[in-house]
C-alpha cells in the first residue's frame, strides 16, 4: 500500500524537497523549517494560515523559480532538508535493543482526536493535543508507534459569537487535497477502502495517512459514495451528540480502525488507548485470535497483557454509556465471533454499582486492560476510588491504576524567540537532552533584562494579534462598537495581562473571577497598577450550560465599567493558543476541586515563562513548590465553595501578584517578577515534558506490553 504523491506541478526542480517537507508534519515543530516556506513569500504564508500545501499550490511560478535562483535561500534550503532527511533515515528502538526496523514489534495508538496544527483543524481540545504531542515525541524518541483516528472532513466547530453573546457553532469544511494529508492507494492506484466486519448495515471507511515525523496516522472517513447518507456522516463531526452516531462512530474508530491496520498490513504487537472511546480496538483484537483458533479466555489473556488504557477523566459524565438496546442492534452478529453469549457480551460494559444504566466503555477498556493508567497522580488516585468496585478483593490504595502525568512538546509550544535565548545561553544540544532538570539550571545565567524583553516582545505580539483579529471581523463584518471592545480592540501591553483560555465547560468555572464583581472593577479599573484579562474558548455544541457562562463572559466585555479590560477572543484554535500561552503575564486555571484530571495548557504557559494561579489540582498539585506560581483551593464541606476560592483567588491577586509585577527598579525591569518566571521555567519544562511523559509509558506499560510478543 501506498501514499498518495504529493505533486506540485508549479515547483522547480531544484526545490523539489520542499514537496516532501510539506506532506511531513515535522515542518511543524522545527522552526528552521517553516522559515524556508515563509522566506519565499511571507504574504503567502500568512494567507494560507501557515499551511505549506495550500501555500505551495498557489503561488505563482515565477516567485518559486526565483527562489530557486536566490543563493541565500537555497543555503538555508539545503540545510534544512539535510536535517529532515537525516532525521527521517532514523531507525530502531533504543529500548528493545532492536535495530532492524521491521522486525521492531509495534504500538497501535488510538484517539478520536489529534491536536497536530491549525492548518488540520479535527481536535476539540486537551485530549487531542495532548494525543497529537504524544505522537510527536514518540517520533522524536523512534518509539515504534503507528495512530488511527478519525478524518473529520467538516471539523469540529467554528465559533462565532452573536451580538447577544451567544455562542453560534458554524461547520468548517476541512479541504483534504490542501493539506499535510494523503490518501492511502491499493495496488491499482485507488483510495484503499476498508468494510467495518461484522456490523450491519455495512460501514465502510476510506484511509488517509498523515506523515508526523516518524509515525504515521491513519483517518477513518466514512463520507464516501458506497455509504447510506446516515453512515456518510458518521465522521462528519467531531463528538456528535446523537448517542446511536457517538456508538457508530466508536464502532467505526475501535473495530474499522483495526480491521484497517490488517488491511494495510501493518502488525502492531500492543494497543494504546487515548480515553476509551477506541475500546471496541480490544474487543476487535481478541475476535481475531478466536478466529485464529485461540479460545475466548486465552485471547482475552493475550490482549489484556499488551494492551494499555489511559483515562482522562474524573468527570462521570464523561465516560461514555449506550443504552444496551442499541448495543444489541449493532452487535447481535457480533458476540457469536468471539464465542460468548449476549449477557456475557453485555456483562464486559456493565459497572458493578450501576448495573441497569447501560453499556459503559470506560469499565470495557478497564476489564480488557492490564496497563491502565490516570493522566496526574492525583487523577489516579481519584479515579482508584471510582473503579475499585470493580477490583472489589483489594483495598482501594491497591487498585491497579497507576499514573503517568501527562507533559507537553516542548519543541511544538516553545516560542522560537524564547527558544534562540535558550539557544544562547544553555549552549548546542539543549533541546536534545530538554527532560534533564540540570539542563534548565542554565535558566538563572540569562540577565533579568533578556527574559524580560522577550517575554514583552511576546506580549506585544500577543495584543497586537488580537487587535487585528477584531480589526478584520470590524472591517469584513461590520461588527458593532461593543463588539469591537469585547474583542480585545481596547487592550494595552502595558497593563498585567491574565490569560483564561479552555473548554467551556461548567466545571471549570469561567465566570470565578466574577464572584464578586464590583471588587473585580476595582482591579482593572487601579488607576496605577491595574490589570486585564484575555479569555478564550469554545462550549460544546450541546452544552447549553457552558455557553450561558460564555455569554455572561462577553457580556461582562462589553460593560463600560470594565474599561475595556476584559476580552474574549473568538474562536480559538491552536494559532491563538500559541499566542496566548506565550505572551499573557499570568495563565489563570480554576475548576472544581478534584475534577481538572491533569491539565496541559498552564504547563505550556510555565515553559515560556508565564507563571501558574491555579487551583491545587492536576498536575499543579505535582508542579506547584511555592517559588514557581501561586496556589490556592481548600476543600471546605460546610461552605460556599466557589466564595472560598474567589476570596483566595482575588487576595493572591491583591496582595503578590499585582505588587510583584509592577514593584520595578530602576532600570525598568520587575527583577522580583523575573525571578518567578525564572523558576516556573526550571521547575516546569523538564517534569513536565511529552518526553518525560513518554520515558515514563516506556518504562512502565511499552516495555512490558511488547515483550510479551518475543
Amino acid at each position: 500500500m501506498d501514499s498518495e504523491p504529493n505533486l506540485f506541478s508549479n515547483l522547480p526542480q531544484r526545490l523539489a524537497g520542499l514537496g516532501d517537507l510539506a506532506a511531513n508534519l515535522w515542518w511543524s515543530w522545527h522552526p528552521e523549517a517553516r522559515m524556508l516556506f515563509k522566506m519565499i513569500d511571507r504574504q503567502a504564508w500568512k494567507e494560507s494560515v501557515h499551511n505549506p500545501i495550500k501555500m505551495i499550490r498557489d503561488l505563482p511560478c515565477k516567485i518559486l523559480e526565483s527562489a530557486a535562483g536566490d543563493r541565500e535561500y537555497l543555503r538555508h534550503y539545503d540545510v534544512v532538508l539535510s536535517q529532515f532527511n537525516k532525521y527521517m533515515e532514523k531507525k530502531g528502538c533504543w529500548f528493545l535493543n532492536e535495530t532492524s526496523g521491521p522486525d521492531i514489534p509495534s504500538i497501535a495508538y488510538f484517539s478520536a482526536e489529534y491536536g497536530l496544527h491549525h492548518s488540520i483543524p479535527f481536535y476539540a481540545g486537551g485530549l487531542g493535543f495532548l494525543a497529537g504531542d504524544h505522537l510527536k515525541e514518540c517520533s522524536d524518541l523512534m518509539v515504534p508507534l503507528i495512530a488511527v483516528g478519525f478524518m473529520y472532513p467538516e471539523g469540529y466547530v467554528r465559533q462565532l459569537i452573536r451580538e447577544d453573546g451567544w455562542q453560534e457553532s458554524m461547520d468548517q469544511t476541512l479541504d483534504r487535497d490542501a493539506a499535510s494529508i494523503s490518501r492511502v492507494l491499493n495496488e491499482n492506484g485507488q483510495q484503499v477502502v476498508v468494510r467495518v466486519p461484522l456490523i450491519e448495515p455495512s460501514i465502510h471507511v476510506a484511509v488517509w495517512k498523515i506523515a508526523v515525523g516518524l509515525v504515521d496516522l491513519y483517518l477513518l472517513d466514512t463520507d464516501i459514495e458506497i455509504n447510506d447518507p446516515w453512515n456518510r456522516g458518521i465522521s462528519a463531526h467531531l463528538y456528535t451528540g446523537d448517542i446511536e452516531q457517538r456508538l457508530r462512530q466508536e464502532i467505526v474508530l475501535g473495530i474499522g480502525g483495526s480491521k484497517v491496520l490488517g488491511t494495510l498490513g501493518i502488525k502492531h504487537a500492543a494497543v494504546h488507548l487515548n480515553e476509551g472511546y477506541a475500546a471496541f480496538a480490544l474487543m476487535e483484537r481478541i475476535r481475531e485470535r478466536v478466529q485464529e483458533g485461540l479460545s475466548y479466555e486465552e485471547a482475552l489473556n493475550q490482549v489484556r497483557r499488551t494492551s494499555i488504557f489511559t483515562t482522562h477523566t474524573p468527570v462521570p459524565a464523561g465516560h461514555d454509556v449506550f443504552p444496551f438496546q442499541l448495543i444489541e442492534k449493532y452487535f447481535y452478529s457480533y458476540w457469536p465471533s468471539l464465542g460468548l453469549s449476549r449477557d456475557t457480551f453485555l456483562q464486559l460494559g456493565v459497572h458493578p454499582e450501576t448495573p441497569d444504566t447501560g453499556f459503559n466503555m470506560t469499565a470495557l477498556a478497564l476489564r480488557l486492560s492490564k496497563h491502565i493508567n490516570g493522566v496526574s497522580k492525583q487523577h489516579a488516585k481519584i479515579t482508584r476510588g471510582m473503579w475499585h468496585c470493580l477490583w472489589p478483593d483489594v483495598s482501594e490504595n491497591k487498585v491497579p491504576i497507576d499514573h503517568v502525568t501527562n507533559g507537553i512538546h516542548v519543541p511544538t509550544w516553545i516560542e522560537p524567540k524564547m527558544e534562540l535565548l535558550f539557544n544562547k545561553y544553555f549552549g548546542a544540544g539543549w533541546l536534545d537532552d530538554h527532560d534533564n532538570p540540570l539542563v534548565w539550571e542554565f535558566i538563572e545565567e540569562i540577565p533579568d533584562e533578556e527574559l524580560w524583553k522577550t517575554h514583552y516582545w511576546l506580549k506585544i505580539k500577543l495584543i497586537d494579534a488580537i487587535r487585528e483579529r477584531t480589526r478584520r471581523r470590524w472591517f469584513k463584518d461590520r461588527i458593532s462598537p461593543s463588539a469591537a471592545v469585547s474583542g480585545g480592540i481596547l487592550m494595552d501591553h502595558s497593563i498585567l495581562t491574565i490569560g483564561f483560555a479552555r473548554r467551556f465547560a461548567s466545571y471549570k468555572r469561567a465566570d470565578l473571577i466574577f464572584y464578586d464583581m464590583e471588587r473585580l472593577k476595582k482591579l482593572l479599573n487601579d488607576r496605577w497598577r491595574p490589570i486585564q484579562i484575555i479569555f478564550a474558548g469554545k462550549a460544546h455544541p450541546d452544552d447549553d450550560p457552558g455557553k450561558r457562562i460564555l455569554q455572561k463572559i462577553v457580556s461582562a466585555c462589553k460593560n463600560p465599567e470594565v474599561g475595556g479590560r476584559i476580552a474574549f477572543v473568538e474562536n480559538y484554535e491552536e494559532q491563538i493558543a500559541q499566542y496566548m500561552v506565550h505572551g499573557v503575564d499570568v495563565w489563570l486555571n480554576n475548576p472544581m476541586l478534584n475534577m481538572e484530571a491533569s491539565g496541559t495548557s498552564g504547563m505550556k504557559a510555565a515553559l515560556n515563562g508565564v507563571p501558574h494561579l491555579s487551583i491545587i489540582d492536576g498536575w499543579w498539585k505535582e508542579g506547584y513548590n511555592g517559588k514557581n506560581g501561586w496556589a490556592f483551593g481548600e476543600k471546605k464541606e460546610d461552605d460556599d465553595q466557589d466564595r472560598t476560592d474567589a476570596e483566595a483567588m482575588y487576595q493572591i491577586i491583591e496582595e503578590k501578584i499585582i505588587p510583584l509585577y509592577y514593584r520595578c527598579s530602576d532600570d525598568s525591569i520587575p527583577h522580583a517578577w523575573v525571578k518567578i518566571m525564572k523558576e516556573s521555567i526550571k521547575s516546569n519544562a523538564p517534569r513536565f515534558s511529552a518526553r518525560r511523559m513518554v520515558k515514563e509509558y516506556i518504562r512502565k506499560f511499552y516495555t512490558d506490553a511488547l515483550k510479551e510478543t518475543f
